[in-house]
């Protein structure tokens, strides 16, 4: 497991943009796939985004699709998720997770693959 800080959440308007982001600490994030998880208040956790370990392969939730990208820096050790065009019902609590697994399949979107998780970082989106 990997010990992860995530960042960058805050309140914006609807059709605005925010950057969240996620580092782990005394590792490396090129050793490892990522995901971003978000929760909203009476609803069960839902996947993101989710890179593969090399930062080759993506993956989207059909909702945020062409709105939401994810992304690895390795040289800043960060992972990120832009998101743009955001919507009250991307209101949420969003959470980054790595994986100890090199796959390059959707299955990066299912949590279960995941053994580290961040810290919550709200983003409240205002209509």
């Amino acid at each position: 497991q990997v010990q992860l800080v995530a960042s960058g959440g805050g309140l914006v308007q609807a059709g605005g943009s925010l950057r969240l982001s996620c580092a782990p600490s005394k590792r490396t994030v090129s050793r490892y796939a990522m995901g971003w998880f978000r929760q909203a208040p009476g609803k069960k956790r839902e996947s993101v985004a989710a890179i593969s370990w090399a930062g080759e392969n993506t993956f989207y939730a059909d909702s945020v699709k062409g709105r939401f990208t994810i992304s690895k820096d390795n040289a800043k050790n960060t992972v990120y998720l832009q998101m743009n065009n955001l919507t009250p019902d991307d209101t949420a609590v969003y959470t980054c997770a790595a994986s100890p697994y090199y796959s390059t399949t959707d299955r990066l979107l299912d949590p279960n693959m995941y053994d580290s998780w961040s810290q919550g970082s709200q983003v409240t989106v205002s209509s």
